[in-house]
């Protein structure tokens, strides 16, 4: 696959070429150009073509909000990164970011260089992932309307007799073998054709029972996701759920309150000690573990800054081993779009243990890597796209109340 094409929107200097430094040393991202505000980056998308945009917020002339508005407006539909260190005191900005398109955010790096590094490879994982997918939709795109135009063409002048058939047959076979061999060596390791792994068979300890409490694993692409999934939900779910999202600290609030704007379920950032309500959906702190405790009169969220697990706090398996424990059988876990494999192995405990388990499907999902290594364990019962996600967990909700 050819490399992704990256449009960088900032009205520093220093940032443009600090993010492009940053793009230029990953394999398989370059930058197509730069612009200083909104306004010039809508004059050079249709110059450019980029596969993907990094958007500053605070700009002059066109801010960030002010383009996302106009990307609306124009159907531009090239995913947008917003990047900015307004974001971090301004979460309710970056959430207005999300509501009005943008695919995902990250902070500006600090002056401290492991934080830089940090900042770095995120920002690299987060543009392939996101560019690659655009750019391999939009070549389907392109292919399909090229097709299209061949068989118009062909209708039109009658050429189409079996000798031109079987060649276009051994053109097209050739080009899907060479095509094979290119994408192995390709960077973007989630599109590439891989060999299958054998998929491990999990023997639970009970059946299935009653449905208590929903747990949910979610990461790169989670954020638009869980709008879609929420804004879907039952209203009438009775079950308690629990999310985490990996998330910076000092987002999680905001993002807690832009989905209660969504959701008919109530939806708040959990504290320490929060009770598991009926309906109500507890979003894990950015930087704090979540995990539930029984007590003898009620199951309560705890909260944790022990140290990172799989490179994550809050981390997926950390919450999934907790409800695995206390609640067994009683419950359904959810793993979702997201890089690595946080929550996989935990969710395959929680099957261990008879809990029932859904995984988004690959072609849905902006990462297939959590979902995908948590269904290569044996741990995922089903494969559901985002588009059903809310009506395959409200489905058993409903029926295993």
């Amino acid at each position: 696959m050819d490399e992704v094409n990256v449009l960088v929107v900032d009205d520093s200097a220093f940032m443009r070429n600090l993010i492009s430094k940053i793009i230029e040393s990953t394999p398989g991202l370059c930058v197509v150009g730069k612009a200083m505000n909104g306004r010039f980056a809508l004059e050079k998308i249709p110059l450019l073509n980029p596969d993907i945009i990094v958007l500053d917020i605070e700009m002059p002339e066109m801010n960030g909000i002010e383009f996302l508005k106009q990307r609306k407006i124009q159907n531009i539909d090239i995913p947008v990164i917003v990047l900015s260190s307004v974001a971090q005191e301004g979460a309710y900005v970056t959430m207005q970011c999300l509501s009005l398109g943008a695919s995902d955010f990250m902070t500006k790096p600090s002056s401290g260089s492991n934080d830089l590094n940090e900042v770095a490879k995120n920002l690299s994982d987060v543009l392939l992932s996101y560019g690659g997918q655009y750019k391999k939709s939009k070549g389907a795109h392109q292919k399909l309307s090229l097709d299209k135009k061949s068989s118009i063409s062909k209708t039109l002048t009658g050429k189409n007799n079996d000798a031109t058939s079987v060649i276009a047959e051994k053109r097209t076979l050739n080009e899907s073998s060479s095509n094979e061999k290119n994408s192995e060596k390709s960077p973007f390791s989630w599109f590439s054709r891989q060999e299958k792994k054998e998929i491990k068979e999990i023997r639970a300890y009970r059946e299935p029972g009653k449905i208590e409490v929903i747990a949910i694993g979610i990461s790169t692409g989670g954020p638009n996701a869980l709008r879609e999934v929420f804004a879907k939900i039952d209203a009438n779910i009775t079950q308690p759920i629990l999310v985490v999202q990996h998330m910076p600290a000092g987002f999680t609030a905001e993002f807690a309150n832009s989905l209660n704007q969504i959701c008919p379920l109530e939806v708040k950032e959990a504290k320490d000690g929060d009770l598991l309500k009926p309906g109500r959906i507890l979003i894990a702190p950015g930087s704090m573990h979540m995990y539930v405790e029984k007590r003898s009169l009620a199951t309560i969220v705890r909260l944790s800054d022990a140290p990172l697990c799989n490179g994550h706090r809050p981390s997926v398996d950390v919450l999934f081993e907790s409800v695995a424990k206390c609640f067994q059988n009683r419950a359904l876990g959810v793993i979702m779009t997201g890089m690595g494999k946080d929550g996989a192995l935990q969710l395959a405990e929680m099957r261990r243990e008879g809990a029932w388990t859904l995984g988004q499907d690959e072609e849905s999902s902006i990462v297939y890597g959590m979902p995908k290594v948590a269904y290569e364990y044996g741990a995922v019962q089903k494969q559901v796209p985002l588009s059903e996600m809310a009506d395959a967990i409200s489905k058993l909700a409903r029926e295993h109340c």
